[in-house]
């Protein structure tokens, strides 16, 4: 409880040194996919253990096995902008395969709209490895684009030298050629306790930007989550009953907030 409470106050102590989020969608950007990364100020990186890991860090879907789908959806205050993304991953012995897809409507470039093509290997008693292809589609159109106009990547990397404490690494291209952004992240958990940070470093020259969350399970099913995303509080809470998982989450941005609630199937 006191390692909770510690976490609270110094999120709140680090939001005045930051700068306010930005909308995420112009850009194949992995930022508010998922509400329980959300719920954890974005700070995902080296966590990426549930379905959306292949937006956040693909290396992060060997980390079960089996199928796992989910969706996402901001339900409240849909005039501002709408984004709903949704995707399915398979891991089985060591190896991956993932579809996603991050479309926004209601934002000033259009529709800008992603499907995410990723694959993922174990390469190590402690090491994995992947790499997330992103398309990015046409709109109008008149058929459904299984690719798009523009290729862009990512590549992702998971280190786990002990039971909890892990590493986590992702470089994306996002237009034209190279890497645009570097993200590195750390995730710790300690009893009922899990802490993540997230640093992502451009290398255009944009300000860097930091991520914290922290979650909070005094039961299995009922998780409490806290973070700051870029200087934007964010929190959430979860529920999980068999194979359904459910998480809401709130973030405080700059002029108004936003809620998201998403739901993940295991199979």
């Amino acid at each position: 409880m006191k390692i909770a409470y510690a976490a609270v106050c110094f999120l709140w102590l680090i939001i005045p040194v930051c700068g306010h989020a930005v909308f995420p969608f112009e850009s194949a950007r992995p930022l508010y996919v998922g509400a329980r990364a959300l719920g954890m100020g974005n700070a995902f990186t080296a966590v990426a253990d549930d379905a959306t890991a292949g937006f956040w860090n693909p290396a992060g879907l060997i980390q079960w096995q089996g199928v796992k789908l989910f969706g996402v959806n901001k339900f409240h205050d849909r005039g501002d902008y709408r984004f709903d993304p949704k995707g399915i991953g398979y891991s089985w012995r060591g190896y991956s395969l993932f579809w996603g897809n991050k479309i926004a409507l209601g934002v000033n470039s259009g529709v800008p709209d992603f499907n995410y093509y990723g694959v993922a290997c174990q390469v190590g008693s402690y090491t994995a490895v992947g790499m997330s292809l992103k398309f990015k589609r046409r709109h109008p159109s008149d058929f459904y684009q299984f690719f798009g106009y523009q290729t862009a990547y990512d590549i992702g990397a998971l280190f786990k030298p002990r039971k909890h404490l892990k590493f986590g690494c992702l470089l994306q291209n996002l237009d034209g050629y190279g890497i645009q952004w570097v993200t590195l992240g750390t995730a710790y958990r300690y009893a009922l306790c899990e802490f993540s940070v997230d640093v992502a470093l451009s290398t255009e020259g944009a300000s860097p930007e930091l991520y914290i969350g922290a979650e909070w399970a005094p039961f299995p099913f009922l998780p409490i989550r806290l973070g700051s995303s870029n200087g934007a509080l964010t929190a959430g809470i979860g529920g999980a009953w068999k194979t359904v998982c459910i998480n809401y989450a709130h973030i405080f941005e700059k002029n108004f907030g936003s809620d998201f609630i998403s739901a993940e199937f295991r199979f």
